[in-house]
């Protein structure tokens, strides 16, 4: 019986910090770009980051950003969680890298505000 390749996933430490750099890409503090993927349902928003290495133009600022659903920093807070720069709190669903290759990925939910409820 023939066997497909087997992949594994490690997890690896997450980010301390992401920053917006440009308009659909995040830098971390080890100047790592990440990519994001804005997913919204009726009942949350996700994030799902891939770390890509892309080369970086200048930083805009955020007012140069106009209109833009996710926040324009996040920092690591204990109970696998980031807070934002807009002071929500956003679950790290999970964050894996393949073996195969050492894509890391990570899917961030945004929690609900505790005073909307």
């Amino acid at each position: 019986m023939a066997e497909g390749p087997f992949f594994r996933a490690q997890t690896p430490l997450h980010p301390d910090h992401l920053w917006i750099w440009e308009k659909a890409v995040y830098v971390d503090e080890n100047r790592r770009t990440w990519l994001p993927i804005t997913i919204e349902t009726e009942s949350s928003l996700q994030v799902l980051l891939r770390q890509e290495d892309v080369p970086l133009g200048d930083p805009v600022c955020p007012s140069q950003l106009g209109p833009y659903l996710l926040p324009v920093m996040w920092q690591l807070y204990p109970g696998r969680r980031y807070r934002a720069s807009d002071s929500s709190f956003w679950r790290i669903v999970y964050h894996i890298k393949a073996s195969i290759d050492g894509t890391e990925d990570m899917l961030l939910e945004q929690l609900p505000d505790p005073e909307d409820e």
